[in-house]
């Protein structure tokens, strides 16, 4: 069957020429409310002692990992079992620091918007970005949009589901009396140097640039997370001349990821005129070569 590329190629200019304009139907940047809670994690206080991350997996009942070379419960990254870590990065010079990885909690984040059934969605209360099993159909588009890969399946279990960091939501119901009625999470309580402290947003960042202001030879000049990825609620600070790229922090610029993704869904999809355009074109070419077919 033959098919007019020109044709096509017409409807796709349509297709785009509408697309463009109705960009400007795209939704608003979300950004954090006054109640919206996370982490302050500061890199130079941490010790890589790992306590929160035993005291994470007492908490969610999650069982011991083991690492490329089976040495037990040492994981190198997130895994179907493993919600929280502390990785060590190697520096020049013989010199050494640790991050703590784990749900960002973006506040406009990726893995909420490509979720189609809506088994991962954002509190409107607290902030966190929960998760519901029950409502997960495996397609692990959320591990794909994710910017700081953190979404893991459980590829060894019947029933896999999504594991992530949900900041100990079970622990207490952020809504009964505001979000901070939840009990502090459980790598939050268990730090002995307090490298990562739990509390609202806005005061978390308050204390970030504090610790900055009061010692600005110790630190990079950024709180990592105020504005990356259009903001998380898990903030990060790093010793003077480590930065946060040595740290495996990423560089996600500053635009949320959903804000392009959503503007060409919307875009496209206004009205439906983007699709009507190259359903017109794709039929009109089918029509033309059934013709031509006939005269043959």
């Amino acid at each position: 069957m033959k098919l007019s590329r020109r044709t096509l190629l017409k409807g796709l200019v349509a297709a785009t020429a509408a697309t463009r304009a109705r960009r400007a139907a795209a939704r608003d940047r979300r950004s954090a409310t006054s109640a919206s809670v996370g982490m302050l994690y500061d890199s130079t206080r941490c010790i890589g002692c790992r306590a929160c991350v035993t005291r994470c997996r007492e908490a969610n009942d999650l069982p011991a990992s083991r690492s490329a070379e089976k040495l037990y419960d040492a994981p190198l990254d997130l895994d179907g079992t493993t919600k929280n870590i502390i990785k060590l990065a190697d520096l020049t010079g013989g010199r050494y620091a640790f991050v703590k990885a784990q749900c960002m909690h973006c506040v406009d984040p990726a893995c909420v918007s490509v979720c189609m059934i809506g088994a991962l969605r954002k509190d409107a209360a607290s902030g966190i970005v929960e998760y519901d099993k029950d409502g997960c159909v495996g397609c692990r588009y959320c591990q794909v949009a994710c910017p700081f890969n953190v979404p893991k399946f459980t590829w060894d279990r019947a029933a896999p589901q999504i594991v992530k960091c949900e900041l100990c939501r079970h622990r207490g119901d952020p809504k009964r009396d505001g979000p901070l009625a939840v009990a502090n999470p459980a790598c939050c309580e268990a730090c002995p140097r307090d490298a990562v402290i739990y509390g609202r947003r806005d005061a978390l960042l308050a204390e970030a640039r504090r610790r900055l202001a009061a010692s600005p030879d110790r630190y990079e000049p950024k709180v990592y997370g105020e504005a990356d990825a259009g903001g998380t609620q898990v903030l990060y600070l790093a010793a003077r001349g480590v930065g946060f790229a040595r740290l495996g922090l990423p560089d996600v610029g500053l635009d949320p990821a959903p804000e392009l993704s959503e503007s060409i869904q919307h875009g496209l999809y206004y009205g439906m005129i983007a699709p009507a355009a190259l359903f017109g074109a794709a039929l009109l070419a089918v029509r033309r070569s059934n013709g031509d077919q006939g005269e043959d």
